[in-house]
């Protein structure tokens, strides 16, 4: 494999506000190394799950079930790609927000097995991965505006980490537990 330009870490101003704590737990400076390691041990943890362990499971009433976090975190890297794409190109169009709840209610994650989800983000990740490692130093930091705030395609790509590892944490935390 080639070598890929590093992202350097990403600073206040080059993502969403509201993203700043979930960046701030993602450890490492280049989103590369990090999205890489991250989905080894997204995938170990999840594919010693089975379908009939996890079907149903939520954490309480009303909540994602197992599957459906992970269908989530799948359409999330998605539109978050998608955006670091149009970023790092210099796409001068404000870039639209979406709403993950109709995302996660019309991706039917629950209807999906287990196996089926973990593919498509493993084929998710390298596909995000493959964009990334194309970038030089200026793709990295060209600046955007996607869903009302300024941002950069490292900033996003942190996203993508620090929003996966939420979740990661919370399907340890509340999840697992009633698995067993």
């Amino acid at each position: 494999m080639a070598a890929h330009t590093p992202s350097g870490r990403p600073s206040p101003g080059e993502y969403a506000d509201y993203a700043a704590p979930d960046i701030a737990a993602v450890e490492g400076d280049d989103a590369v190394t990090v999205l890489a390691s991250l989905a080894d041990g997204t995938l170990a943890l999840l594919r010693g799950l089975t379908d009939a362990r996890v079907a149903g499971v939520r954490h309480a009433p009303g909540k994602w079930t197992v599957k459906d976090v992970v269908a989530h975190i799948v359409d999330d890297e998605r539109i978050f790609a998608y955006r670091i794409l149009c970023v790092a190109r210099g796409e001068s169009q404000p870039l639209p927000g979406f709403d993950e709840r109709l995302y996660a209610a019309n991706a039917l994650g629950e209807q999906r097995s287990l196996d089926e989800l973990l593919a498509e983000y493993a084929t998710v990740r390298a596909a995000t991965l493959s964009l990334l490692r194309s970038f030089s130093a200026p793709s990295w930091t060209r600046p955007g505006v996607v869903n009302g705030y300024p941002a950069t395609a490292r900033g996003l790509a942190f996203h993508i980490a620090g929003h996966e590892l939420r979740h990661l944490r919370m399907l340890r935390e509340r999840y697992l537990p009633l698995i067993g």
